[in-house]
């Protein structure tokens, strides 16, 4: 079952096209142009910095079709996933119903511009929420951050450089982690974990091959 923002439910049908704002267009005829957009796995980076976190309340942001989600709840989290485009959801509680942990996710429709998930979280997940459309990252990030339990870890991954295979422009400048951190302007007191910018070799979806760099920001809440 998905809830979308108005918090009503539904089985993942999208909107009139009238109703959906820039990004959910967009997300959405991405989705419906390929019957399977991402692996099905977890992102590394994510499963290198909560492998080690003791189990509890996950939001993932922008879930996609549901792989860190999925093996968030394997490990024992309850996990609220997020994402603007219907056909992701849908996609996304089909295979967590598939893994055998639809009881471990809920799945809610928000486009983050216009709606925020409720709640307290000891795990926020962002990872790669960058987008070619009009996304106000900075100002969605700090209102997820109000989520964040005390105690708990907001995560940010980030893609620092363009693949071949992108979509963006190869002469796009990225922050550093600490740009980035201060471009948030995180309310609260917080403590810095991680800031990196480590390398590895990723795949494309055409079977390319490229060494690419990320940004990790993992900052710990300490008081609201």
């Amino acid at each position: 079952m998905i809830t979308n923002s108005t918090g009503s439910t539904d089985s993942g049908s999208a909107r009139e096209p009238s109703e959906r704002g820039e990004a959910e267009q967009f997300w959405e005829q991405h989705y419906r142009g390929r019957d399977q957009v991402f692996s099905g796995n977890a992102n590394p980076l994510l499963v290198e910095v909560a492998g080690p976190l003791p189990a509890g309340s996950a939001l993932d942001l922008g879930c996609g079709e549901g792989g860190d989600a999925i093996w968030l709840a394997r490990h024992g989290w309850q996990v609220t996933a997020v994402d603007v485009a219907a056909t992701a959801l849908a996609r996304a509680a089909q295979h967590a119903e598939a893994a055998g942990v639809a009881q471990r996710i809920d799945f809610h429709q928000h486009d983050l511009t216009r709606s925020q998930p409720t709640g307290s979280f000891d795990l926020v997940s962002a990872q790669y929420l960058q987008s070619p459309v009009t996304l106000p990252r900075e100002q969605v990030l700090r209102a997820v951050s109000q989520v964040v339990a005390v105690g708990g870890l907001l995560l940010v991954v980030d893609h620092a450089s363009v693949p071949p295979w992108s979509w963006a422009d190869p002469d796009t400048r990225f922050p550093t982690p600490e740009q980035l951190l201060a471009s948030l302007q995180l309310p609260g007191q917080w403590h810095s974990e991680r800031l990196e910018a480590p390398s590895r070799q990723a795949d494309g979806p055409g079977g390319q091959h490229a060494v690419v760099t990320d940004n990790i920001v993992a900052v710990r809440r300490l008081a609201p």
